[in-house]
């Protein structure tokens, strides 16, 4: 039997549900990170009640660490050892704030620095080449194309995230000034513009495409599946990789694909790394700031290929 193949005690259960209660009512999480953090968390309190700590209150930063390096030793993952570290500082932060121990155990503790590979983004030759294959299909295609184009020009063009986009609302889209409002982690709110590409492709869409999809159950999303309902995120990554497929040479990319690639040419067009923060919705400018490794990746390339003496 392995460390982690244990529930969790009864004092850690109890606590564990409140925090469950914690991450769904007031930081109005998704039940993905909901179910996430949770396993992190019982995976803590397997290893914690092994070393006698039966209650969550006598944590301290030597028994979060003991966990860690364990995780280590079992050979999880360096991003599987950040993520966990991640999620002990926020529950410890949680059990001192509400008084459920003395003080905040993890407040200390450090995570290992996980190994951050660059994103994949197209290049402006690749994207247009996408854009322009759909609209070239859309004769054949019908309502299911210029939902497609739509769906692409909105996600290229703000760098929303795919669960952003299939939450958007025909009210989150302000037409006249061409800005949309989205909800992302956590439920906060941020307005993010689009130019004009994504606004035509957006009308089409909705004068022409939508009303042949469109049931009494249909709502107010702005984007629908053929059997009228939302569509859903499986949905949208299948269909950028199916039209990115029409693309020679691209790599294969899902919706992210398409946020890196939109957060990059905003950077490599002159937009400032706070601006681009914000259009991402990050709530540090360290995770937009990777953007920037992008860009001079592809100064280097280009310089190699163009300079004589590179």
């Amino acid at each position: 039997m392995t460390a982690e193949s244990e529930g969790p005690g009864e004092a850690w259960s109890a606590v564990l549900a409140a925090y469950e209660q914690h991450l769904r009512a007031e930081r109005d999480l998704s039940a993905h990170s909901v179910r996430a953090y949770l396993t992190d968390l019982e995976s803590l309190a397997t290893h914690a009640e092994r070393l006698g700590v039966h209650d969550p209150a006598g944590l301290s930063i030597r028994t979060l660490r003991s966990w860690l390096a364990n995780l280590q030793t079992l050979g999880r993952a360096r991003t599987t050892i950040a993520r966990r570290a991640t999620s002990a500082r926020v529950f410890t932060l949680w059990l001192a704030r509400t008084g459920r121990a003395p003080a905040d155990a993890g407040a200390l503790l450090a995570s290992p620095k996980a190994h951050r590979e660059l994103p994949v983004a197209l290049s402006e030759v690749e994207v247009r080449a996408l854009l322009d294959a759909t609209v070239q299909s859309l004769a054949d295609d019908g309502p299911r194309g210029l939902r497609d184009l739509a769906i692409l020009e909105v996600l290229y063009a703000t760098g929303i995230r795919v669960g952003e986009l299939v939450g958007l609302d025909i009210d989150d889209l302000d037409r006249g000034r061409r800005v949309v409002r989205v909800f992302g982690k956590g439920r906060k709110e941020r307005s993010v513009p689009y130019g004009l590409p994504a606004s035509e492709a957006i009308e089409l869409w909705l004068e022409r495409g939508r009303p042949a999809f469109a049931t009494d159950s249909s709502g107010a999303a702005v984007f629908l599946g053929t059997r009228g309902s939302r569509i859903d995120q499986r949905a949208v990554r299948r269909i950028v990789h199916e039209r990115l497929a029409a693309v020679d040479g691209a790599p294969d990319l899902g919706p992210h694909g398409l946020r890196h690639t939109a957060a990059t040419h905003l950077l490599e067009g002159g937009a400032d790394l706070r601006s681009v923060q914000e259009i991402l919705g990050h709530a540090s400018l360290g995770t937009t700031q990777i953007y920037t490794h992008v860009s001079n990746e592809r100064l280097r390339a280009a310089y190699k290929l163009a300079h004589p003496r590179a």
